[in-house]
């Protein structure tokens, strides 16, 4: 893992089988994060981003690892014109997220009594990009909303941007 990388804990009363289907399935991950993934989830495999019906698909958006309940990481979407402009990034700050390297992201779960340990680690980030900053205040909320979720049943409001 590199110095750049963007690491966060959190500890959920879950099990590891709810988790790894709420870090995948599309029913939750619309719920708490908006976005649901098409793809089969093995390694390898490619991976759609759904945004409210706007897709992003790219030949290096992929599976890196999956290990149900586990273990999962996949590389980072693609940022393209017409996900800055639904999400409401300005030309210029478009123009430098399109020029830092690709990341990745990974999930390590763990069972720590009668919660699961949730490790978020998104990593190989540019050393002071625009994806870092972002990262740095996206994961911690939609962690938040995750966790709300599976042990409330109800998804945190989205933070104000």
């Amino acid at each position: 893992m590199d110095s750049n990388a963007f690491v966060y804990t959190t500890y959920i009363r879950t099990t590891p089988e709810e988790l790894w289907q709420a870090l995948t399935d599309p029913a939750y991950t619309r719920r708490y994060w908006g976005v649901a993934f098409e793809t089969t989830w093995a390694a390898g495999s490619p991976m759609v981003w759904d945004e409210g019906g706007r897709k992003t698909a790219h030949p290096d958006q992929v599976v890196l690892k999956a290990d149900p309940g586990r273990l999962l990481s996949y590389t980072w979407h693609t940022f393209t014109p017409e996900w800055a402009e639904a999400v409401g990034i300005d030309d210029e700050t478009y123009a430098k997220l399109a020029k830092e390297r690709r990341s990745k992201v990974t999930f390590a779960m763990e069972p720590a009594g009668d919660t699961v340990k949730l490790t978020l680690i998104h990593d190989e980030l540019e050393p002071d990009g625009m994806v870092r900053s972002l990262v740095g205040e996206g994961w911690p909320a939609l962690l938040s909303s995750l966790k709300s979720l599976l042990e409330t049943g109800e998804e945190l409001p989205e933070p104000p941007r």
